[in-house]
């Protein structure tokens, strides 16, 4: 390279001023480079500094540049630990009273951001508004008012529970709790005994039915127990409740042997809407646990009042925590028609029939729909000319496929009403006007067959659901 022919980089230039190292064929400048120049082969450099002499005070002044450095090391690693880890490191004995106080102040956490995890407020709680009553108590204040429901029939026996509504012995329950029944009879609970001595036959009251009603699943008891100071229950207004506000059931789950069960839950729909054979119903959703013999109990708020009408359950075939009750504001004006007349008036059409299956309609090149087997002599369809064989398509131009649509739009209307009822008959749609009959029994008279088959048909599926 042209630096070596320069004075900077070394002496040798010509091969008479090499010395005895030549024989390693490298050559050393005062610098300490050496220049390897075999023949054949590329220079190259390698640095290889000689160990300057060094006086002692130059040896003092590196000693403490070393401490010094050795301190900052440490120092910079202690930071770097403190901001990457957020402990602080341990202190030492020169740490004074206030650095301490300072270091501990920083490290304690926050205390508004903080949970207390134990003191968390209850399922019950949170579901439960402030001025509520404890369930203990309410327990206390409906029990009296829950009785048992036995019924005799003609294939075995039956048992419910029912709903003490006035002092004078009328009592609430479900319509399919007393149906078929030869004698029906109601036990009075535990409370009502004076003392232990009471036997149950004491407790035991025979039963009339004042009415029920098939449509609506309610039926009203009465019993004559003068005896006793019967304890009526309070109402509340379904209207008012909350979908998540607790709910509680009192009844008798798989007989009397658990009579006055209680079980707790929420509110899981206020108006889920439920197709039963024939009829649409709107209920109360809820978790609280309802078994078999639960029917025809209440479903309470916070406050102990009856808010519905337990009525049916989705058994564990299908699902958990799925019971309906019937809203007391519906069920009320049923309850009061029921204890006046001894039925409810509604709208007839004054026929009977079946739904046409999918299956049914396509075999047949027909339409589905409602189709007639029976009309009644002198109703409003007999008069309005519908026939034995007509497919009811409609009902004020709304479409109908089943029994249970036509009943949700007729039973809008009030007997003596007019409708347009849509038929098929010999592949062509008719208009029909009908007027709507009164009904004056306890059947729903929502074109069943007739009552025995309509309520096995509604039984069948209570026994599907659980019950």
């Amino acid at each position: 390279m042209n630096d070596f022919n320069n004075n900077n980089y070394g002496r040798y230039t010509n091969s008479s001023d090499r010395s005895d190292r030549t024989r390693y064929n490298g050559y050393y400048d005062q610098n300490g480079y050496t220049n390897f120049n075999q023949t054949g082969s590329s220079n190259e450099f390698y640095y290889s500094p000689k160990k300057p002499k060094t006086s002692k005070g130059k040896r003092i002044l590196t000693a403490v540049i070393a401490i010094l450095s050795v301190i900052a090391i440490g120092t910079t690693s202690v930071v770097g630990y403190t901001l990457i880890t957020g402990n602080n490191p341990v202190s030492t004995n020169t740490t004074n009273a206030a650095d301490k106080n300072d270091s501990s102040d920083s490290e304690k956490p926050d205390s508004s951001s903080e949970i207390d995890r134990k003191n968390l407020p209850t399922i019950a709680q949170l579901s439960t508004p402030a001025d509520a009553m404890s369930i203990p108590d309410i327990v206390t204040k409906v029990s009296p008012s829950v009785v048992g429901i036995s019924c005799i029939l003609s294939n075995g026996t039956a048992t419910g529970t029912g709903i003490v509504m006035s002092k004078d012995g009328y009592i609430i329950t479900n319509a399919h709790v007393v149906d078929g029944a030869k004698t029906v009879s109601v036990l009075l609970p535990k409370s009502y005994a004076k003392d232990s001595s009471v036997k149950e036959e004491d407790l035991t009251y025979k039963a009339t039915i004042v009415g029920k009603d098939t449509q609506t699943d309610i039926a009203v008891l009465k019993i004559d127990a003068k005896d006793k100071e019967l304890t009526a229950c309070e109402f509340g207004k379904s209207s008012e409740i909350r979908v998540g506000e607790v709910s509680i059931v009192i009844g008798n789950p798989l007989g009397f042997s658990l009579a006055n069960s209680v079980t707790s839950g929420i509110i899981s729909a206020k108006d889920r809407v439920l197709q039963i054979q024939d009829r649409t119903m709107t209920l109360i959703q809820t978790d609280a646990s309802i078994n078999n013999g639960n029917s025809g109990g209440p479903l309470i708020n916070a406050y102990g009042q009856v808010i519905g009408i337990t009525s049916a359950k989705v058994s564990n075939t299908y699902g958990e925590g799925l019971g309906f009750a019937i809203p007391i504001d519906e069920a009320m004006p049923i309850i009061q028609s029921l204890m006046k007349d001894g039925f409810v008036k509604r709208p007839s059409l004054g026929i009977t029939g079946r739904n046409v299956s999918a299956t049914y309609a396509e075999y047949y090149d027909i339409p589905r729909g409602y189709m007639v087997v029976t009309v009644t002599k002198g109703s409003g369809a007999e008069k309005a000319g519908i026939k034995v064989n007509d497919v009811i398509i409609g009902i004020n131009d709304t479409s109908i496929s089943s029994l249970a649509e036509l009943n949700a739009v007729k039973n809008k209307y009030k007997p003596g009403d007019t409708v347009k009822i849509t038929v098929h008959r010999d592949g062509k749609m008719i208009d029909l006007q009908v007027t709507l009959d009164e009904t004056k029994s306890t059947e729903d008279s929502s074109g069943q067959d007739d009552y025995s088959e309509k309520y096995k048909q509604y039984r069948d599926f209570l026994e599907q659901y659980g019950y």
